[in-house]
């Protein structure tokens, strides 16, 4: 492609400068609605059984152009279905769009073309008539990288490659998927993988200024708003188990974020084509891939694999291989943070950090999900053989080569899914024996804090024990006291008023009074029944003596007979 200037469709563009905002959350996947396979691609059955016919929807569409799409191709893709997956809505409509293009040549050398594409809104029809134009026959196969992806763009490859509108579907609702269609035996097919994946970025709230990015504006809009200041730990006081959001990671400056792979390869004998799509959520840009994909064509051990097969597949594998480094890196960060968690916990003992284990391990449960999508996306790729290998120009020789090279390059990349699978165990294991080991030091500190609590509870007894021991020395004198004080006849003399025996009659009365009205108001107890009355409790000491008379004439009755 060839660029041109602002007034023109196709430009060169210097993407240096970065986005330094928050990643958003991405959308949770229907997976009902993940391939052809499914009859009713995004209806609603409450809504669209009611609504009759969708043939009259499409009257006024132009079905035999691009802009048509995708009722040019698949008619059974109404607008309110196509509305409702948001294939064309999310989209931005006249928007600039850049594609970044890298060809493998017959001879597996790859290009080293830098510059972007850029198609600008209104003035589309360029970049429609350079993917019309055929290619040179020396282009085994050709990858198109689209970052920004326009209304119109996505209409005009959905058109010239006939793809089917599923692959735009799950790319933009983030939905797992693997199909094959249009297969043409001898000739080639389409397949399609839709993969998330997790990868580590730095924290944009954390990252430093670097000299690149100062005079940026959206690092400047950052910098002053009033929240920049606020410290990672209030960020991680903010997260939620929320395992589509970012994972904040405070010990190493980085978060553990959902990226996506979206391909869609046409393979055909002459000349292949793969179309990946970048989502516009501070995600891996379109830049960034095409970068690592022209660096292909300097590895030793790939080089010769494009040399000992034709088949286009072996790109597609390198793509994979993208997603596997990313995975492995962020086990990697996540290790680190653990191993910081180990040793936080048992300083501090609070229960935010209990909080932010539970974050982790449910992350690390949601990456299981995603490691099993990774490896049944390479045992489709390797158990959905290339037909256009079959071609007669294709030697029996030169097929057997083929297909063992690729049960080999897939086999390695199970062995790698294995190994993350593994990785994932190990930290999900060590993340469990944190909070365990959190827990314990919890009750070790209860333990040691009831241990003070029953050494106080020791040395207050003992206390009172000798308070007693001094309360009991001084209980005779104080009672010689009391007694000498009295104003008795005895003690006193004639000139007092009352007498000892007087004393001791009101003290005995009073002493049997308060006995016997303290157990009268008591509504249980070893003398009268629960539940009785209040005239049986007030006779409760002729009721206790004759209950005491009856037991003991039982039991010498009980003597007698015996």
């Amino acid at each position: 492609m060839i660029p041109h200037d602002r007034t023109g469709t196709l430009r060169s563009e210097d993407l240096s400068s970065q986005d330094l905002s928050m990643p958003g959350k991405t959308p949770v996947p229907v997976y009902r609605h993940a391939a052809p396979s499914g009859p009713w691609p995004w209806m609603d059955f409450d809504e669209d059984l009611h609504v009759g016919s969708t043939s009259q929807e499409t009257t006024d569409l132009d079905t035999h152009s691009w802009k048509g799409y995708p009722q040019n191709l698949f008619p059974n893709w109404s607008e309110r279905q196509v509305k409702r997956c948001r294939m064309l809505t999310a989209c931005p409509d006249a928007e600039r769009c850049r594609i970044f293009k890298a060809d493998v040549f017959n001879d597996a050398k790859f290009d080293e073309v830098d510059d972007p594409s850029v198609v600008y809104g209104g003035i589309e029809g360029e970049f429609w008539e350079q993917i019309s134009v055929p290619r040179p026959e020396n282009i085994r196969v050709r990858a198109l990288f689209v970052d920004n992806m326009s209304k119109q763009v996505l209409q005009m490859l959905g058109t010239k490659y006939v793809i089917e509108p599923f692959f735009f579907s799950s790319s933009m609702n983030w939905i797992p998927s693997r199909y094959q269609e249009e297969v043409k035996p001898r000739e080639g097919d389409h397949i399609t993988i839709t993969l998330p994946f997790i990868r580590a970025m730095q924290n944009p709230r954390t990252r430093p200024p670097s000299p690149t990015s100062t005079l940026t504006t959206p690092f400047q809009l950052h910098a002053t708003h009033p929240e920049s200041s606020t410290s990672t730990s209030s960020q991680e006081e903010e997260q939620i188990i929320d395992t589509q959001s970012p994972l904040i990671l405070s010990s190493t400056n980085k978060m553990l974020l959902q990226d996506l792979l979206a391909i869609h390869m046409v393979r055909n004998i002459k000349s292949s084509t793969v179309i990946s799509y970048h989502p516009n959520l501070r995600r891996t840009s379109a830049k960034r891939l095409h970068y690592l994909v022209q660096r292909i064509g300097q590895s030793v051990y790939w080089s010769n694999i494009f040399k000992s097969s034709k088949d286009p597949t072996f790109l597609l594998l390198c793509f994979l291989w993208y997603a596997i480094y990313e995975w492995d890196e962020a086990f990697e960060i996540l290790y680190t943070h653990i191993l910081w968690l180990e040793h936080h916990v048992l300083d501090t003992n609070k229960i935010k950090e209990t909080r932010e284990l539970y974050i982790l391990q449910a992350h690390l449960l949601y990456y299981q999900s995603l490691l099993e999508d990774f490896r049944k996306s390479v045992v489709f790729v390797q158990r959905t053989l290339n037909p256009a290998m079959y071609d007669p120009s294709v030697t029996e020789q030169e097929r057997s080569q083929s297909a063992s090279l690729l049960e080999r390059e897939t086999k390695h990349l199970l062995s790698e899914i294995k190994r993350l699978e593994g990785q994932r165990c190990i930290q999900s294991s060590r993340l469990k024996n944190v909070m365990d080991l959190a827990y314990a030091s919890v009750n070790i500190k209860d333990s040691s804090q009831m241990k003070k609590l029953a050494l106080a509870t020791v040395r207050d007894s003992a206390a009172m024990k000798q308070i007693s021991y001094l309360t009991m020395v001084f209980l005779p004198a104080h009672f010689i006291a009391s007694v000498f004080s009295m104003n008795v006849r005895e003690i006193s003399g004639p000139e007092a008023g009352e007498t000892l025996a007087r004393y001791v009659e009101v003290t005995v009365s009073l002493t049997i009074f308060t006995a016997w009205l303290v157990i009268t108001l008591q509504t249980e107890s070893s003398f009268h029944h629960k539940g009785s009355s209040l005239w049986k409790r007030a006779g409760w000491p002729m009721f206790f003596l004759h209950e005491k008379l009856t037991r003991m004439k039982a039991g010498l009755e009980k003597a007698i007979a015996i």
